[in-house]
């Protein structure tokens, strides 16, 4: 009995940070007294699953208001994303603050432990050079958007996002990949060109269009049918849904039978991401991380030595047994793919999933090639086993060194000149269809639990270390068809641009990835701002 006296507080304690863990809501009665509105006060207030089976109703006279955290995200818990912010922007330094912060965070409350957050995550972080908002958040975002709330969504006419997180973290979210045509979320005070870590109290400057316009058009009518949409828990704590006719309510019960929104409806494709987070940092999976880091870091020193000092023999069962896993596969047999020993080697034409693809179909094949690349920092030219050769964009100067190397032996090449995570290929630059005769085309996908092995914003010196940190990542390889160079095409019928999409098609059809016309000067104006062009530093 005393026993069980003394642990009931602890008990109690466990339960309210689990539960709050989850992100799972107070009563609706708390929140209401802590804005002072109550359902009651509304006009119309109505279930959301209402909303949802009449939704071919609305027309395009219709303005929805979207509480984006309460009734459009499936989980309520903030926490994730303030630790994306916290890793990406900041350092694993930051990052762990933030965690050590978390009982408290999720104890002192939601209006407060917003504040915490925003303070550990934006302090210091310059604002010029802020990018996760549009490079690294999108992805996350939309992966926890409810396909039911978004098919209400594509309804409206006008879509008007309200959120109580900082604007540079979810305007690019919902403006360029869900549409909307306004977002209301706090802006953050800056001094010097670096962010505070302070959130505006006031949000007049960004709500008073929309008041004028419902003064021009009537308290009852914005010129609209304007409906809210907000969580039941936080319902009307904004001055926006006081100017809705209707407001429908998001309970718990539904969020938790709504469905992931499919990536083949997104409205715009999500391409291009960075980051080096692979998985969502739910604060087990940070603890996770966390945990994991020193003995990650040992793993990839290890995993290096052993690739670069000793033969495929011997290398390639010790980094099995380390958690490497390499399949090799294609429509033929490996041994009936290979091309004889001849006078002039085989060019290997690959999709480009991370830095170590030419590496790994070297494990494949079981010997050395060369592999020339667009841009190779020195720390990776100095850990790369094979030899690497730097291509310099003169299309002239980079075909003959192409081909002095292709009369030494056999060659990769990446033509999509920069790495894609996401199932598209880039678009293939035509050169490598000029220089040989023979072109085997090698389809490489990755998989990854933990860490991305490639970056456009960040140091590319580090990205072979975070792959090899994850701890069982796996590479597949796919030797395809032999294709003939533009060399041996006498017809005049097939240009190098055919060549080079037939390829690029080939690889695609074997992955199942879509082709695209994207190339690496797109890939860095919407991750890094730049074209692509970097100092050896930081490539």
């Amino acid at each position: 009995m005393p026993t069980a006296f003394f642990l009931m507080p602890f008990f109690f304690s466990y339960r309210i940070f689990f539960r709050k863990l989850r992100g799972l809501p107070r009563s609706v009665s708390s929140n209401s007294d802590a804005t002072g509105i109550s359902p009651s006060q509304s006009k119309n207030h109505n279930s959301f699953g209402s909303l949802y089976s009449q939704r071919s109703n609305l027309t395009n006279q219709t303005r929805i208001v979207f509480d984006v955290e309460g009734a459009l995200l499936k989980s309520s818990c903030l926490f994730n994303y303030f630790m994306l912010v916290a890793f990406e922007a900041g350092n694993f330094l930051r990052a762990l603050v933030l965690f050590l912060l978390c009982p408290i965070i999720f104890f002192v409350g939601d209006e407060l432990g917003l504040k915490i957050m925003v303070m550990v995550c934006f302090f210091g972080v310059k604002k010029d050079s802020f990018r996760i908002g549009t490079a690294v958040l999108p992805k996350f975002f939309l992966e926890d958007v409810g396909l039911e709330a978004f098919e209400v969504l594509r309804g409206g006419n006008i879509k008007v996002g309200v959120s109580k997180l900082p604007q540079v973290m979810i305007e690019c979210f919902l403006k360029d990949y869900l549409e909307f045509d306004m977002v209301i979320g706090k802006e953050l005070k800056a001094f010097g060109g670096y962010f505070l870590g302070i959130m505006e109290d006031e949000e007049s400057n960004i709500v008073s269009p929309l008041l004028e316009e419902q003064e021009h058009g009537g308290h009852d009518n914005m010129g609209f049918d304007t409906i809210g949409i907000s969580a039941s828990n936080k319902f009307n704590d904004h001055q926006l849904f006081s100017y809705c006719k209707e407001v429908y309510l998001v309970g718990d019960s539904d969020k938790r039978s709504w469905k992931n929104l499919p990536r083949d409806r997104y409205p715009k494709k999500l391409v291009f991401h960075d980051g080096r987070l692979a998985l969502t940092p739910t604060p087990l999976e940070t603890l996770a991380i966390l945990m994991w880091l020193p003995l990650g870091i040992a793993l990839a020193i290890f995993r290096i030595i052993v690739g670069k000092s000793l033969p495929y023999d011997v290398s390639f069962p010790l980094l099995g047994f380390s958690g490497l896993r390499l399949t090799v596969g294609g429509p033929k047999a490996q041994s009936e793919n290979l091309p004889k020993d001849k006078p002039r080697g085989t060019l290997y034409v690959c999709n480009h999933r991370t830095l170590l693809d030419p590496l790994y179909l070297c494990f494949a094949l079981k010997k050395n090639l060369h592999a020339v690349t667009y841009s190779l920092s020195k720390m990776s030219e100095i850990l790369s086993p094979i030899k690497t050769v730097r291509l310099t964009r003169n299309r002239h100067r980079d075909g003959k060194m192409m081909e002095k190397l292709l009369n030494q032996g056999d060659v990769v090449v990446c033509p999509e000149g920069t790495t894609c995570r996401e199932p598209y290929l880039l678009r293939y630059s035509p050169l490598f269809t000029e220089i040989s005769d023979e072109i085997i085309p090698v389809a490489i996908n990755t998989q990854v639990g933990m860490f991305h092995g490639t970056t456009a914003g960040g140091l590319k010196c580090l990205d072979p270390l975070f792959f090899l940190m994850n701890p069982s990542p796996i590479y597949t390889v796919q030797l395809l068809e032999k294709v003939s160079g533009l060399s041996t095409c006498r017809d005049g019928n097939r240009s190098s641009f055919d060549v080079a999409n037939y390829v690029q098609g080939e690889i695609g059809k074997a992955l199942g990835f879509e082709c695209t016309k994207l190339t690496r000067r797109d890939k860095y104006l919407i991750l890094a701002g730049n074209e692509g062009i970097a100092s050896e530093c930081t490539i």
